[in-house]
């Protein structure tokens, strides 16, 4: 796996746009040889560097999946640590190629020189307490100050919650999302709020005793949490969204990780053609035959990367929800491969 040293924290000030006669993204990842994908440190469900130097989690998977698709090997990548600060204006400097990290779909954004080329989770803001205090709603944390994140979309929304419901609850931000954390830990305040995510897998990381916290069951937003590129190329933007849609798909056609070379024997046209056996239907944005066939293979499907990170079974314990495809009582679902 490739690192930039070992940790490349980008500093905005040492960046500029990239020149407008720059060739396409895919141009440029194809003659370096790999992605360069930015991610914000988020505890190990959803991205961390562990132990023995390799980037995890679930957020990590989709840029693996990319690389996997243009490069042909999902080793190929190199993952660029930015703050939550700063990362939109890493993305429009040139300094990677997408971002995939807990990064909210809205209007402002899309319309400043990002583009959101698919939701890979969707989310809601929460409230973490400290169980022994016996908060069980949202309306007991009336008056009360609340930690939070002085970045995102998670400010506003508890501005704009509290307001219309009249709670009078008294935000107490924090540059960081480890800084306010930690001060929740220090009982600085009632509960920390913030995308239901980030609170659990942080939890898991940063809590001196996991156990003794809970998430109330309140979300008090709708939260798109995408992969994001810049908006000044189209062809790379469908290459990243059908990515993720070639994952989806697969787990709508029963298409895994362990069974799909003897999927490639199917006699359903869509797998076939996802799979590489059909006529291609991506090479007006420059991939080849087998591209849908490695992302499977060699990263899994939707349903593989979100239960090696999130699921029932792994620490962090979520069932699908929402998230899971539509014929399953969710709201994920991707277009056909044809």
């Amino acid at each position: 796996m490739r690192l930039a040293g070992a940790f490349l924290l980008v500093v905005i000030t040492a960046l500029s746009p990239a020149p407008a006669n720059a060739g396409t993204t895919l141009d440029e990842v194809r003659a370096r040889g790999f992605v360069r994908c930015g991610v914000t440190e988020l505890g190990e469900s959803l991205t961390t560097l562990n132990a023995s130097g390799r980037w995890v989690g679930f957020y990590t998977d989709f840029c693996r999946a990319v690389a996997a698709a243009v490069t042909g090997d999902a080793k190929n990548v190199e993952f660029v640590m930015v703050s939550t600060g700063v990362r939109f204006d890493a993305l429009r400097a040139s300094a990677m190629d997408l971002l995939s990290e807990a990064s909210t779909w809205t209007m402002t954004r899309d319309v400043a020189g990002l583009e959101f080329a698919a939701v890979t989770f969707h989310d809601g803001q929460a409230f973490m307490v400290y169980a022994p205090d016996g908060i069980t709603s949202v309306d007991q944390l009336k008056g009360k100050t609340v930690c939070v994140p002085d970045l995102g979309t998670s400010p506003q929304n508890l501005r704009d919650f509290a307001r219309e419901k009249n709670l009078g609850i008294v935000p107490l931000p924090f540059a960081t999302i480890e800084g306010a954390f930690q001060a929740f830990f220090d009982r600085q305040c009632k509960a920390i709020s913030t995308d239901s995510l980030i609170l659990g897998s942080v939890r898991l990381s940063l809590a001196p005793d996991p156990a003794q916290y809970r998430m109330l069951d309140a979300r008090i937003s709708h939260e798109p949490l995408g992969l994001v590129v810049r908006d000044n190329d189209v062809a790379w933007a469908d290459i990243v969204r059908w990515t993720f849609f070639a994952m989806v798909r697969a787990e709508e056609l029963g298409i895994t990780s362990q069974n799909a070379d003897d999927m490639r024997r199917s006699g359903v046209i869509e797998v076939r053609r996802l799979l590489g056996i059909e006529e291609p239907v991506a090479k007006e944005f420059g991939l080849d035959p087998e591209w849908g066939y490695r992302v499977v293979k060699q990263v899994g499907n939707y349903a593989e990367v979100y239960d090696r990170a999130l699921g029932p079974k792994t620490a962090f314990g979520m069932a699908r929800g929402r998230n899971a495809l539509v014929k399953n009582g969710g709201v994920l679902w991707a277009p056909p491969i044809r």
